[in-house]
Order: structure tokens, then sequence, then C-alpha cells
């Protein structure tokens, strides 16, 4: 069935973690990588009576950055408001968010019109999977919680999840959260909706329904397409799409109904009597100005500047963004090797060779930040690369041994013979000895095979266990042969 005559549009909210010391309002360990259960609590975020919650300005401040590397407008007055709901993960029976005056209004990310960024705490931590009973694991409760909503102006999956990686390295680069899915760092929620394209307009794009907690960006693109198709068809049939709430379920690869779709009314929002409220104009370190200078170097600028500095685009230069440890490592190379030549060459053997080692052993960002060797020995590696003096296959094997005991390319290369021979005069007996071991080989070059040749340089490689320069080898061959 085609699905061309329904236009889908999609409007995204993601939450992620703030890295701050404490949580949002205590003073508990802001802490993502605590395997005990229940150890970072306090009163104030398991929600005991009589506590006075205060508000963690270190969160504020990383809100407020993202506000300003999204273009968006940060507000001059702002509060915090209970929203009221009962579950077992809220301990205080509501959630302190922000409604009505949130910290940023507007911006845009990777072409997507946003439409606000306010900060919240997070809620505890659920298990279901015990049987008969439900366990809580309240570490999580109170942690600086960001939630950025964007406009219903996505049409599409692609966009949706190009846009959510974007604001991950985007909140990376900023360094207010690792955003970390698999650890629920960082959570997106999708709503979507299907219309007719002959009913389409803005202001009526058909019924809203929301999938939450999508863990991975694959999640969220097959969870928008699915939805799409599930909408689509139950409209085919004529039967209309309910409001609600839909989990999914990464292993059916199908979204699944939780719940019908709350009202903002619902949650009977109302200013939090015990937080004052602020006027961020009034705050020196939240000045526009100020903010702007804090920024690190943002994504898009990054990228610019890896094109002009490094001729590095396209695949390399996200590689390097979104590795941060490889990124610094490969800028200091950069620095000593000076030439675009030798920066290009190295940019190769990092993201070829060394990622292709780091993989074997570990996450890619953490082999490169303990890495046996410096900036300057795989410098040193590339230029010898280029000099001659190492083959390719020589250039691998040490690097090689690089990355597993560290070392001096230039002293290993010596010590297991690797350095690449272009002696004219001592590679010109060995061709003659490989001539005459395979003379009929050696005739069928000369009678126009070029594929003989090729086996003759790999007889001359392995005679000198890889040190020949393969060209000198190649044009001695050729000269003995008489110059075919």
């Amino acid at each position: 069935m085609s699905n061309k005559n329904y236009i889908p549009t999609i409007g995204l909210e993601i939450h992620a973690e703030l890295k701050t010391r404490t949580k949002m309002f205590c003073n508990s360990k802001n802490d993502p990588d605590e395997v005990r259960p229940n150890v970072n609590i306090c009163p104030i975020c398991m929600g005991h009576p009589g506590t006075l919650p205060v508000i963690n300005k270190e969160a504020v401040k990383h809100v407020l950055k993202v506000g300003v590397a999204v273009g968006g407008g940060i507000a001059d007055f702002t509060e915090f408001d209970r929203k009221n709901y009962f579950y077992p993960d809220i301990p205080k029976g509501y959630q302190l968010s922000q409604y009505k005056y949130p910290l940023v209004s507007g911006g845009e990310l990777s072409g997507v019109a946003i439409t606000r960024v306010h900060l919240e705490e997070d809620t505890a931590t659920s298990f279901h999977e015990k049987g008969d009973y439900s366990l809580v694991d309240f570490n999580r409760a109170g942690v600086p919680l960001m939630e950025l909503v964007t406009e219903p102006v996505i049409h599409d999956a692609v966009t949706a999840g190009n846009f959510a990686r974007e604001l991950q390295l985007l909140l990376r680069s900023l360094g207010v959260s690792d955003a970390n899915m698999e650890k629920g760092e960082m959570r997106v929620e999708a709503n979507i909706s299907v219309i007719q394209d002959s009913r389409f307009k803005i202001q009526d794009l058909g019924t809203k329904v929301e999938v939450k907690n999508l863990n991975s960006f694959r999640a969220v693109e097959r969870a928008i397409l699915y939805e799409v198709k599930r909408q689509t068809e139950l409209l085919e049939a004529g039967e209309k799409v309910a409001q609600e709430t839909r989990g999914w379920n990464e292993d059916k690869q199908v979204s699944f109904s939780q719940r019908m779709k709350e009202e903002s009314h619902d949650y009977r929002y109302f200013p939090e009597p015990d937080l004052p409220k602020m006027m961020i104009g009034e705050i020196a370190e939240f000045n526009l100005e100020t903010l702007k200078k804090s920024l690190l170097e943002l994504p898009s600028d990054m990228r610019k500047r890896y094109e002009k500095d490094f001729g590095v685009t396209g695949e390399t230069a996200e590689f390097f963004l979104q590795y941060k440890n490889a990124r610094e490592f490969f800028e200091s190379v950069a620095k000593i090797l000076g030439t675009q030549k030798l920066i290009s060459l190295a940019v190769n053997y990092i993201t070829s060779d060394i990622v292709g080692l780091a993989k074997k052993i570990s996450d890619i960002n953490l082999a490169f930040s303990e890495l046996k060797f410096d900036a300057k020995n795989f410098a040193n590696l590339i230029q010898m690369i280029s000099n001659n003096e190492l083959s390719s296959r020589g250039a691998k094997d040490i690097l090689a041994v690089m990355f597993t005991e560290g070392g001096e390319p230039s002293a290993i290369a010596n010590d297991k013979n690797m350095m690449q021979n272009s002696d004219e005069g001592e590679l010109k007996a060995i061709v003659k000895t490989i001539l005459e071991t395979n003379s009929k080989v050696a005739i069928e070059y000369k009678n126009g095979k070029e594929s003989a040749l090729q086996f003759l340089v790999g007889q001359g490689m392995k005679a000198t266990k890889g040190s020949a320069n393969p060209e000198v080898l190649k044009k001695i061959i050729k000269t003995v042969l008489g110059g075919v």
C-alpha cells in the first residue's frame, strides 16, 4: 500500500541529563555511573515533608548555553512549576518543571525550528522485570534534566534522527551533557500525526500520537516509520487514530499502547511556592555576552574549520566531531606535520588503522585517551611513510607495535628490520634471482601480461621480508627485462 497521499508531521521532545556535581534542587551527588541503588539520595530529593529545594545554578547556566547556541531567546523572567501526577518514580507526587515561563524560547538547529528549552528534575528509575512486583531506584530522582521541544515541522524519519544526532553532538561540544542514549542520559519522544495531503494545513495536523523513551537514533527512525505506516493504514481503512501515548518494542519493532495522551491541564500546573522567581537579566554570569564568550567551539563552526584548515569534510569530519579524544590527538599531530599532504596521510592512518586497532580492545574515545604513543611519535611515523622509508605494510606493523607497546617508530623499524630498502644495487641482485626462479612468469610479462609484473614484485617483497621499496623493485624488473 502506498502512503504517498498522506503527509506525516513529527515534533520531538528530547530530554538530556545535565553534567553537574549535584542534583537539581539538593546536594545529593549526580552520578550516572553509580550502580548501587538508593545511595545518592536525601530528604529533599525523596520529597520528605518540611524540606526546601534550592536551585542548581550550574544547571540553569547549562540550559542557557544551549539556548544561546541554537539562537533562542533567553528569558528575562522565569519560574518553576509543579507538574502534578502520581507514579512510583515521582517521590513528591509532583515533578518540578517549567510550564509558562521556560528558560529558552525559539531557536533553530539543523534546519529544525525549536519551540522551547526548559529545565526540570528527572524521575527515579523503575525496574518491572521482577515477577509480581517492581523496584524503584531513586539515585536518578532529582537529577537536572533539560527538555527541548521542537516545532511540528519534521516530515520524515531521517530528518528526525539527524536532528537528535546533531543535538547530542551540540550538548557534548558545549560540555553540558554526555547525552549517552544507552545510559538513558538522553531520551527522545516523538509526536507523530498523519493527514491526507488534500486536507493538509499547518493548523490541522491530524491526531497526535506520542511514542516515548526511544533510546537510540535507530529506534527513533524506526518508530516513526512504523507509526506513520500504522496510522496511514488506519486512515485508509476508514478508522480513526486514537490520541494516546505509545511505547516502542525494539525486539518486535512495533509500537504499543500505554495510555491515553494527557493534556497540559491534566497536570494541574501551578508555580512552585518554595522556589524564588528568577530575573535572569539581573544575574551577571547569565548576561548574554558573557554566555556567548563561555561557549566552546560549536559543531557547525568546527566543520568549517576542519574543511578550511585540514581539508577534512563529510564522514571523516563527523568522526572527529564525535570523538573528542581522537580530535584532540589529530589536532596535535596536524600542528606538528604542518603540510596538507602529511596531514591527509595522518587522517587516513588515524581513521583506519588506529581506529581498527582501538575497536579490538575498547571504546574508540577511551582508546585515544590511553594511547601508548604521543602525537610526536605518530607524526614521525607519518613523515617516515612520506619519505618512503617504510612500506605500507611496514608502517602498519610498526603502528601495531606502537599501539600495544609504545615506542619511537624509527627505533622499532631498525630493531625489527622494517626500514624500506631503496638501494638499487642491492635490490638488483635479488631481482635477478627472482627472474631466474620465475622465468616463465618473466616471459609472460615480456609478452604483455601486466599481472605477471605484480607477481614478480610480490616475490621481491617476499624475498626481502617486506623491506623493499615496491616502486624501486618494479623499476628494476622492467629495466632487467629490457625496459618492457
